[in-house]
């Protein structure tokens, strides 16, 4: 059985660039030769099958459904990566940026309550309670007696949290109604 001799090749040859540019409108630049090349494959293996009367528009239609192919699974691809995620890291989480803004400032309203202690308190205060030295450890490092040692941690925890309780107070948002004033009893006015 005789076959013509294939046209496909020149065909290809021919139209190459124009190609070229119909999947350069779908895909990447870096996919564009990959495509082009296989559409030559996809088309030369279906002309081996049957013969192909207008291999011109033959290979444009493979060239547009394998860069539409190629883009969609790139996609699917991306998608899946996405959800193979289960959560997302804390740090990219507003939640967790909600925490940390609280924590920093729960750390500065601690700093300005152990700023206005005084200084031999603050220092046995931070010695104990940032540092987490015994109270054996700082009555040797300040030369203070144990007990001296605990009054001053006791002071400075007690400082500490009042002062930080009337911060608390004061964010709170006054709630309730207003009771009227009652005037004096020589003050009543008729009128």
């Amino acid at each position: 059985m005789d076959r013509k001799p294939s046209t496909l090749e020149a065909t290809y040859l021919k139209c190459r660039s124009q190609l070229e540019r119909v999947i350069g409108r779908i895909v990447n630049r870096d996919d564009i030769e990959d495509i082009v090349q296989e559409t030559f494959i996809k088309s030369y293996e279906a002309e081996l099958q049957h013969e192909i009367t207008f291999e011109r528009t033959y290979m444009f239609k493979t060239a547009r459904n394998l860069a539409l192919n190629h883009v969609s699974r790139a996609s699917e691809k991306h998608n899946q990566s996405l959800d193979e995620i289960e959560t997302l890291p804390p740090s990219l989480t507003s939640q967790s940026l909600e925490k940390q803004i609280e924590s920093k400032q729960r750390f500065l309203d601690f700093y300005r309550a152990t700023d206005r202690l005084s200084p031999e308190v603050k220092r046995v205060f931070l010695m104990k309670k940032v540092y987490g030295m015994s109270q054996k450890d700082i009555a040797q490092h300040c030369v203070l007696s144990e007990s001296t040692v605990e009054k001053h941690v006791a002071k400075g925890l007690l400082q500490c949290s009042q002062y930080l309780q009337s911060l608390n107070n004061s964010a709170k948002p006054q709630t309730g109604t207003a009771t009227p004033r009652k005037m004096p009893q020589g003050q009543r006015t008729n009128k």
